[in-house]
Formats: C-alpha cells, structure tokens, sequence
C-alpha cells in the first residue's frame, strides 16, 4: 500500500469515527425513543460515515469541485433513500412490538395466550416462548384446582370418619359413666378399637402432608423384595382369613431394590390391605414381583369387580373411595378407610422415581408399581 493510500485510509477513519461518534451520543439521547427512530438512526450514521469519508478525503483525491458536488448529490440521495426504507423497516418492527405488547397484556389478564407467526424472528422465539409459559400455567391452575379440590374432599370426607367413632367412644363413655354398659370389657375393646382407627387415619394424614409439602425423607437400601413381600402377607394374613379372602404371592428369587424400607413396606402394606378390603369373601388376593429391564416390579391383583373407566385416572385421589363396582368394606379392623392409602402409595413410590399404575384385570384389578434398581 503506497503513502497516498495510507493517508487516505486514515483521513477516511478519522473522518467515519466523528461520524460515528456523533451517531453514538445521538442514540444515547434517543434511547428511550421509539425504535423506529434507533433504526432511522443507524441508516443515517451508516450513510453520514460515508459522506464524512467522502468529504475528508475530497482534498486529498483532488476532486475537482463539480466531482466532489456530484458525489455529495450521490450521498445525500443514498442517505435519504436509506433513512426512508430504515422507517419503513421501524413501522414494522414497531408494529410487532405493540401486537406482542398487546397479546401479552391479554395474557395478563385472561391467562391465555396463542403464538403469532408474524415479526421477525425474535419476536416469534418471543410469542412462541409465551405461549409455552401459558401452557404451563395453564396446566398448573389444573393441577392447583384439583389439588384443591382433593384437599376439601378429604376434609369432608375425615369429617365425616371422626364424627362417626367420637360420637360412638362418647356413647360408650357415658354408658360405662352411667353403669348402662352390660359388658364394660366389650366397650372397653371396641373403644380401643376406635381409637387405633383414628390414630391410624391421623398417621396417614401427617404422613400425606409430609408428600404434599416435598419434605418426605428416604432412606436408600438394597431392600429384598421378597423380604417385603413375606412381611406383608404375614401382617395381612389374619384380616384376609377373617374376611373369607386367600392371600398368596411370589417374587423372583435375587428381586432387589434400592429403596427406603419403611416406605417401600408401607407402599406394599397399602396395597394389599386395599385389595383384601375390595375383595369379596372367597376371592384371591395374589402379590408377584420380578425384575424386568433394570428395574422391579410388583403387582398387587385383586376380585374387586373391576373399576369404571371413567374412575380409573383418580384411583389414587386424595380422599377417593370407589364407585359402587367395588365391594363395600369386609374387615372391622381398617374398616372402609379414609380415602389416603393409595394416595400415599403413589407419593411414596414417586420419591423413589417410581410409578404406580392400576388396570382392570379379571376378575378385578391390578395394581402395578415399578421401581428402578
């Protein structure tokens, strides 16, 4: 590169960055200004850069004065063309900016938003991304409504389950106080069998708020399934005779997993004490479990008749007790149950990254937990 061309180079950016710093100050005190203005801005420093180019190196070119008008005529027309199209190009823009202004205030107000195809592709990204957190919302006012809903069907429905044993315990009381009680060992008995049914159903309150709250503890193990499972048909066995109902089960000898004992022991205990109390006098109650592609499972199958189709999807609804398809209770011992043994079950296995899942299975049901390993 010869001298001349380096002089012209440098009067050339020295010239340009003036420009280019006055276009600088300019957008600072426009900056809170619509954006058309910021877009006309740009055109017209990209377009003044050129014509301080222009002018400061006129001299050095030797223009003659009637070349130098025609290049500034040239950069001027240039210039306003670019500052024309540059507005037009902000009209745009502008516009899209008030419609997602407008579609998100919407948003505010109804919860409801539906993405727009037009702008440029920012604003799309945008719309899409806002109707994406709608959906979200959306599916979480669901989740929030039943949930609140569930909550007050359970406090009906606990109501109901303690009014009942206190308005006998306070019976029985009055009648032991009154010297009526024919049998005060009899009342005795009975009254502490009242008292170990609610003490269970608070149990099972405290232990479904520890889910609902998150705070529920595991303690991780290599648990033998087939240790759970004995356990649980040992415990249960005495209300299955009593109730006319043949216990029986199996697991894959070496069926282990990683989980907490207490909990995985209660997700089982749950499960069954379900089925036997489902379960007409006579029927089965069978309890399997295996491994199968790195994880374990264990299933539960009862005669309860079957569950409606429509019920199938709030088996495991705080406070829901079955439909008239499934038998009413057999045992004096759990009693028909506060509605919280399964729902218990699923918060229980979810905290292992489980699931629970129930289908109809002849003669009844079958309840389906998978663990990983």
């Amino acid at each position: 590169m010869t001298r001349d061309e380096v002089e012209i180079v440098l009067i050339a950016a020295a010239w340009t960055a003036g420009a280019g710093a006055v276009g600088l100050v300019a957008s600072r005190l426009i900056a809170r200004r619509s954006l058309r203005w910021l877009l006309a801005l740009v055109a017209l420093v990209a377009v003044g850069g050129v014509v301080a180019g222009v002018i400061g190196t006129a001299n050095a070119m030797f223009l003659s004065g009637h070349d130098r008008q025609v290049v500034l005529l040239v950069c001027l027309v240039a210039g306003l063309v670019a500052v024309f199209f540059a507005l037009v190009v902000g009209a745009s823009v502008v516009r899209g900016s008030r419609t997602l202004r407008e579609d998100a205030r919407r948003f505010g107000e109804t919860g409801e938003y539906a993405a727009s195809p037009a702008g440029p592709a920012e604003f799309q990204a945008l719309s899409t991304e806002l109707a994406r957190t709608s959906a979200k919302l959306k599916e979480s006012r669901g989740r929030e409504q039943a949930l609140e809903h569930s909550r007050r069907e359970l406090v009906a429905w606990v109501s109901h389950d303690l009014r009942s044993p206190l308005a006998g315990l306070r019976a029985m009381t009055e009648a032991l106080e009154d010297g009526m009680a024919e049998d005060p060992a009899r009342y005795h008995r009975q009254m502490r069998s009242e008292v170990d049914r609610m003490v269970r159903m608070v149990d099972d309150l405290f232990e479904l708020s520890r889910i609902h709250a998150g705070v529920l503890q595991v303690s991780l193990q290599n648990v033998d399934l087939g240790d759970i499972v004995s356990e649980a048909i040992a415990g249960a066995d005495p209300v299955a005779r009593a109730a006319g109902v043949r216990l029986g089960g199996s697991v894959e000898p070496g069926a282990t997993v990683t989980a907490d004992p207490a909990g995985l022991t209660r997700v089982v205990a749950n499960l069954v004490t379900n089925a036997i109390r489902h379960t007409p006098p006579d029927g089965v109650v069978s309890i399997t479990g295996r491994v199968v592609d790195e994880a374990v499972e264990l299933s539960v199958s009862d005669a309860c008749g079957g569950i409606p189709d429509d019920d199938l999807g709030r088996v495991f609804d705080v406070a829901w007790r079955g439909t008239s398809a499934r038998t009413p209770e057999v045992d004096q011992q759990h009693g028909t149950g506060a509605g919280l043994g399964l729902a218990i079950v699923k918060g229980i296995v979810e905290a292992h990254h489980g699931v629970v899942q129930v289908r109809n299975e002849s003669p009844g049901c079958r309840f389906l937990v998978r663990l990983p390993v």
